[in-house]
């Protein structure tokens, strides 16, 4: 049997050897893997703040081009659509008479107080659902039943019992979001890993203090972008109340423009609303990566 000879004083070892043939070196791959993509192609990768910016304002372009061309080609007295520039004089008008800031105004006080109050909602009831079984098997079966029956078909139901004030709108945002809501923050609940309750409940904590200081800040993050998510579903409930019962709000002037067949007014309102919906979503990012800086890398 042979024995093993031991490398002579100043040969090279393994160590010191280069990589054997077709053995790739750090740093670079085999093949196509590996591969350096630009920061557009880049899968999941980041973009330059000026690229980003100018990839935004692109699209806010094409946007406005295309709507101009379909607009100065297909425009005809049977099929209504005002230009970008015709849009606009009708915004500015609406500002000098002074009615969209009453319009947004009461839109957006029930919308704060209607959203308001099913994310409350949905926070506390979720997070229970999450934490005890026992709510889960109570509440599950309810809120399957209820969150199918479409809320626009309470409108009439909420205008009998609650007059045609302000309460029938407000509960109606409340319980066109309220049950998606719950469902959700309940998913995101759910997802805090089960070691953090485990060390939390060794260390001794009880178990309301381990849903507000571990369940509820770990899951903050993902309950703000439940909340992000369904605020567009609060405006559309806000839109079917204004078109029934009011006499102000941004729906309520797109169907005073239709009767009168102002198609560049109702345009004016609808991105009104656009605009009001995309501010609302950039303060919400802002709020979770302020609140929570620690989950942006997670994204």
């Amino acid at each position: 049997m042979a024995r093993p000879v031991a490398p002579a004083d100043g040969a090279d070892t393994d160590s010191e050897a280069g990589p054997a043939p077709g053995a790739s070196e750090p740093g670079r791959s085999v093949g196509t893997r590996g591969r350096r993509h630009g920061a557009l192609g880049g899968l999941r990768g980041d973009l330059p703040v000026g690229m980003t910016i100018g990839l935004s304002v692109l699209g806010v372009l094409g946007l406005l081009g295309g709507w101009w061309a379909v607009a100065e080609s297909m425009g005809t007295s049977d099929f209504l659509l005002p230009t970008p520039p015709e849009t606009w004089a009708a915004f500015l008008e609406l500002l000098r008479e002074g009615t969209l800031r009453e319009d947004m105004t009461a839109s957006l006080r029930r919308i704060g107080i209607g959203y308001g109050i099913s994310m409350v909602i949905g926070v506390l009831l979720g997070t229970l659902i999450a934490s005890f079984r026992a709510v889960e098997a109570f509440s599950e079966a309810p809120i399957g039943f209820l969150r199918y029956i479409p809320a626009g078909a309470l409108t009439p139901l909420f205008l009998l019992w609650l007059g045609i004030d302000e309460s029938p709108k407000v509960a109606l945002i409340v319980v066109g979001t309220v049950f998606f809501n719950t469902l959700m923050v309940a998913d995101v609940a759910r997802a805090v890993p089960h070691e953090l309750v485990k060390a939390a409940s060794t260390l001794g904590a009880g178990r309301f203090t381990t849903l507000r200081r571990v369940i509820l800040p770990h899951s903050w993050p993902g309950i703000v972008d439940v909340a992000r998510i369904n605020l567009a579903a609060a405006w559309v409930m806000l839109v079917v109340a204004e078109l029934l019962a009011a006499q102000e709000g941004l729906a309520f002037r797109v169907v005073r423009a239709q009767r009168f067949r102002a198609v560049d007014t109702m345009f004016a309102v609808l991105i009104v609303f656009g605009l009001i919906g995309l501010v609302s979503d950039l303060v919400l990012r802002q709020i979770r990566k302020r609140t929570a800086p620690w989950s942006e890398g997670s994204r």
